[in-house]
């Protein structure tokens, strides 16, 4: 059974995931917006940036 505490706790890691990986997402637009031909490496930079976040966010919803 999941405590008040244990709540709040939870829906800050998704409020927190999910800022940084708008965060990581708007940065990488802006990069490709500025150099285009390198759009491969920085989408790719960006999905394993996200998959990190993501990762951590999960095992912190685990250990609340």
């Amino acid at each position: 059974m999941m405590t008040i505490p244990n709540i709040v706790g939870a829906g800050l890691i998704v409020i927190g995931a999910g800022l940084g990986i708008g965060k990581i997402g708007g940065s990488a637009m802006e990069a490709i917006a500025r150099q285009p031909e390198a759009s491969g490496k920085i989408q790719t930079a960006m999905l394993i940036a996200a998959a990190l976040i993501e990762g951590i966010g999960f095992a912190a919803l685990f250990a609340a």
